[in-house]
């Protein structure tokens, strides 16, 4: 999970003899070229997959109406201060809300005024992809992992609507990007950070904090060390979000909508999740081979499957089920996905990804 270049260790037969003469220069201009290569890949695994999800968010953002529910977050955000409320179903969309209002009074509230936030936040979600795979695998799965993400129908259908669920799946991605490297060094200068990632998401989203219990499981099976100050930096971002929501509970609200999950709902989960169905079984045989609990996935796995098995339980009491509330697991089945093709022959992976943005951009493409 360390954020280093994999060294090799020559064997001793094979070391050479040092030239005492210099005569063996010539080879340090070809390290400073290989550095300079990961330099561009570690850019390019970023980079590419935000300019992609930027490019398919923007291409048809004003194409359709607003829907009901973002007419509702338009009249949340130009009315008067007063009617703002954290009850009933404000309890979870109250402070996104409140972010829309101070986002309309600077830049007005067309159709285009409010879906921008969304977009700008699938945008730096698709580049954090691609950055917490470099980081936990190569550049390469990076990469591919961040393509994956950005041609995923939903990655493109909530950057297009005023919704906190573009903002939830980016605060996902970068609380698990940040866990990454507080895990390794669990001071106060990583654990902060993380902890108002753990805010941003609760505020965005409050059932995908759900998250937290797989960032648990991974502290608790390769980092029991850190899993004090990990509980502390977890309670730091949830206070405020307990005591905000606290408040709108009591006054008769709820933190999410959905049903009750029967098989006919499951069934169609995996093609409402990633907008196709054959796209998300593509996906979920890519994320076998990278499924085993290694240390380096072990972070991704649990985020893919920890919170959908929690709101499963969760649903047979409360009727909470729901695809979108489990969009913010999509990135980790595409960084699964990355992983994995990362693997595999150079043809098979080009095989296999072209397959993948045929069906997601197909799945886009009007009617």
């Amino acid at each position: 999970m360390m954020d280093a270049d994999t060294m090799v260790l020559p064997r001793i037969g094979d070391a050479a003899i040092e030239d005492p003469w210099g005569e063996d220069r010539p080879r340090r201009p070809t390290a400073r070229a290989a550095t300079a290569a990961v330099t561009r890949w570690r850019i390019a695994a970023w980079l590419l997959p935000a300019t992609l999800t930027g490019a398919l968010g923007a291409a048809r953002i004003t194409t359709s109406g607003l829907s009901a529910a973002e007419l509702a977050a338009r009249r949340a955000a130009t009315s008067p201060r007063q009617g703002i409320g954290l009850t009933g179903d404000d309890v979870a969309l109250g402070p996104y809300h409140l972010l829309l209002r101070g986002w309309a009074e600077l830049f007005g509230s067309t159709d285009l005024a409010l879906r921008v936030p969304s977009l700008l936040a699938m945008v730096g979600a698709a580049a954090l992809v691609g950055a917490l795979a470099t980081r936990i695998a190569t550049p390469a799965a990076g990469l591919l992992a961040g393509m994956i993400f950005a041609v995923l129908p939903t990655s493109t259908r909530y950057a297009q609507e005023a919704q906190p669920y573009a903002l939830a799946v980016f605060a996902a991605v970068l609380a698990t990007w940040l866990l990454v490297p507080a895990l390794d060094r669990p001071g106060p200068r990583r654990l902060v950070p993380y902890a108002g990632a753990v805010l941003l998401l609760g505020l965005c989203q409050p059932v995908a904090l759900l998250l937290l219990a797989a960032h648990g499981w991974v502290v608790l099976a390769f980092r029991r060390r850190a899993a004090v100050r990990w509980l502390a930096a977890v309670a730091l971002g949830l206070l405020p979000v307990a005591a905000l929501l606290g408040a709108g509970l009591r006054g008769g609200g709820h933190l999410a909508s959905g049903v009750r999950p029967g098989a006919a709902v499951l069934a169609a989960t995996p093609g409402e999740l990633f907008g196709v169905a054959a796209l998300g079984g593509v996906l979920a045989g890519l994320a076998l081979f990278s499924l085993p609990l290694r240390h380096a996935a072990a972070i991704c796995t649990a985020w893919a499957l920890v919170p959908a098995l929690a709101l499963l339980a969760l649903a047979q009491a409360v009727p909470v089920w729901s695809a979108v509330n489990l969009l913010f697991t999509a990135p980790a089945w595409a960084v699964l996905g990355g992983i994995a093709l990362s693997r595999a022959r150079a043809a098979v992976a080009v095989a296999v990804l072209a397959l993948v943005v045929l069906l997601g951009v197909a799945a886009q493409l009007p009617s």
